[in-house]
């Protein structure tokens, strides 16, 4: 997300931020450039206008003048004018209602909303019950597509009952909240076209039934500008508490996500980052806007490390590594925890200094099929090689080669990669700690790489 922008924004950074002194042209010329790349990422006009005109008024002032260092200030003032876009005091959903809170979901069709549902379910689920409940009556197998995803996530569905009107259901899905215990109940409602009186009608009624504590517009990132428009109309005609954004890992653009809030009123509220059931987060006003400027965002990376890591494989694996003990077992739950985490583009954005650099490691090589290339790899191996690596020979190197659909070099780089890491364990388990494996990682390949990214590689 953001990928285009955060490129142009970086390089004007760049410019300003390499020279001591800093004049009214210099940042005349910076303003225009950051204009520039705001409207190519689909920002809309006016917002972008408001924006460099807050962001000049406050660069060109007595205190950048005297900076020490301008080019950071004028990095720290757009920032801090990024959050003031972005943000709002509603920006989380309203839980101080009586259960079960009832939140209903809206939006053109194809936007996304049947999987988003099932998405907030699995998010809001791991701490409250949550029942979903299909309003779509219109698209064929709609309501069978959320039961579906509901197994997936191990959710609870309403029911299905033929022929029933979407108030007739909605009704029915109040009753078994109430009865069933439910914390929330998220109605799934059909996709519509903002300009179909008839189907914003049905809306209207829904919701003076349901009387939800969260109206929720999901609305796709890579439609541009024309989301801002359809935000603006649904909130006009319905009365919206929030957005989520999907999609917002396929546009590089993304400027929506600037516009919506300051043309609408109305907060994002979650974003849709992959197709997975799991990739759904918060927004984050502050965290998006470094992200946005390449500063990264640790504090998400974090929460969804806690979030995926499973804690008994992690202790599991920490008491092999105080054995100084380390297989291709144990690499191979590692690669998992990491593919658990989203894509690498993703965590490489959240991690300061390091998203610049995406496209060189992509280059390499490096990325979400190389993981599912040496997960492969791994899985054409028998239990008894995994154990032990050492048995694994020129004959077992072509079979496992074949069996996972790689070359035999690239069996030989995982066995590699396997043989460093495990040596690295021995080091640890052998009471020297970090020490002595920081001083086994002086002049090896994984040193020089780090060094390649300046001081601010954070690994």
């Amino acid at each position: 997300m953001f990928e285009s922008l955060t490129d142009k924004l970086s390089n004007v950074f760049s410019k300003i931020t390499s020279r001591g002194v800093l004049n009214e042209t210099d940042i005349n010329e910076a303003m225009r450039e950051i204009r520039i790349a705001l409207l190519e990422a689909d920002v809309s006009l006016p917002v972008a206008k408001d924006f460099i005109s807050h962001v000049k008024e406050k660069a060109c002032g007595e205190k950048l003048i005297r900076s020490i260092q301008p080019g950071q200030l004028v990095v720290k003032i757009v920032h801090d004018e990024l959050v003031k876009l972005l943000e709002a005091e509603n920006d989380q959903l309203n839980t101080n209602v009586v259960p079960p809170m009832v939140i209903l979901m809206a939006g053109l069709q194809g936007s996304g909303k049947t999987t988003s549902a099932a998405k907030l379910a699995y998010k809001l689920g791991k701490k409250q019950k949550v029942l979903l409940a299909s309003l779509d009556v219109y698209r064929p197998a709609a309501q069978e597509q959320l039961q579906q995803l509901c197994k997936q996530i191990n959710g609870s569905c309403l029911p299905i009952v033929p022929h029933e009107k979407p108030l007739e259901i909605t009704r029915r899905a109040l009753n078994d909240a109430k009865k069933g215990g439910f914390d929330i109940l998220i109605l799934d409602t059909a996709g519509r076209l903002h300009i179909d009186d008839t189907l914003m009608e049905e809306l209207k009624s829904v919701k003076e039934l349901a009387k939800p504590a969260e109206i929720l517009l999901v609305s796709d990132a890579l439609i541009g500008q024309d989301a801002c428009q359809v935000a603006k109309e649904f909130n006009e005609k319905l009365g919206i508490t929030g957005i989520i954004l999907t999609r917002a890992d396929g546009s590089s653009r993304a400027g929506a996500a600037l516009s919506m809030k300051a043309i609408t009123g109305v907060p994002i509220k979650f974003l849709g980052t992959g197709e997975k059931i799991d990739e759904i987060e918060e927004f984050h006003a502050d965290r998006i806007a470094s992200r946005i400027l390449g500063q990264g965002d640790v504090v998400s990376l974090v929460e969804k490390a806690i979030e995926t890591t499973d804690r008994q494989e992690a202790d599991k694996l920490a008491h092999k590594m105080m054995k100084g003990k380390f297989d291709l077992e144990d690499l191979l739950s590692q690669l998992r925890q990491i593919q658990k985490l989203g894509s690498l583009g993703n965590i490489m954005g959240m991690i300061p200094g390091l998203s610049k650099f995406k496209n060189q490691i992509a280059d390499a090589g490096i990325g979400d099929n190389l993981i599912k290339k040496q997960e492969a790899i791994i899985l054409s191996m028998t239990k008894t090689e995994r154990k032990n690596p050492d048995i694994i020979k020129a004959s077992r190197k072509k079979r496992i080669a074949a069996g996972s659909g790689v070359e035999v070099h690239d069996v030989n780089k995982l066995l590699k990669q396997y043989q460093q890491m495990a040596s690295m364990m021995k080091q640890i388990g052998k009471g020297g700690g970090l020490a002595n494996l920081s001083s086994m990682m002086k002049n090896t390949p994984l040193e020089k790489f780090s060094k390649g990214f300046g001081s601010k590689f954070p690994f």
